[in-house]
C-alpha cells in the first residue's frame, strides 16, 4: 500500500471555516473518487490551526489516475476554486509513505 499524508496549515482563526468549505464543497466529490480516507484529523495540540489527512492508493499508478480523474471533475474543480478565493490555507506538505516492514494497518 501507498499513503498520501496531507499535511495543512490555515491562517489563525479559519480552519473551522476552511474545513465547513471542504465538508460541503470537496469531500464527496473526493470520495468518489478516492475512496475513504485512511484518517482525517485535526490538531489539538502543536499548531492547532493544522489538519491532517491520510489516503491508500495500491500503488503510485492507482494513485497518479485516481488523482488525475479527480482534478478533471468540474465539482472538484469548482471547490479548489471556492477554497482557494477563501484564502484560509498558508501551506500544504504532502508524504508518500509505505507501511514498515514489521506494521500492517489493520
Amino acid at each position: 500500500m501507498l499513503y498520501d499524508v496531507r499535511t495543512y496549515v490555515c491562517r489563525p482563526g479559519t480552519i473551522k471555516a476552511h474545513l465547513a468549505i471542504y465538508e460541503e464543497h470537496g469531500l464527496a466529490v473526493q470520495k468518489s473518487h478516492l475512496g475513504e480516507p485512511v484518517l482525517y484529523l485535526v490538531t489539538e495540540t502543536g499548531n492547532v490551526n493544522s489538519y491532517l489527512h491520510v489516503w491508500a492508493y495500491k500503488d503510485a499508478q492507482d494513485r497518479a489516475q485516481k488523482r488525475a480523474a479527480m482534478q478533471a471533475d468540474p465539482k472538484w474543480i469548482a471547490y479548489q476554486k471556492r477554497s482557494g478565493e477563501a484564502g484560509y490555507l498558508l501551506s500544504q506538505n504532502n508524504q508518500l509513505m509505505t507501511e514498515a516492514s514489521f506494521f500492517k494497518l489493520k
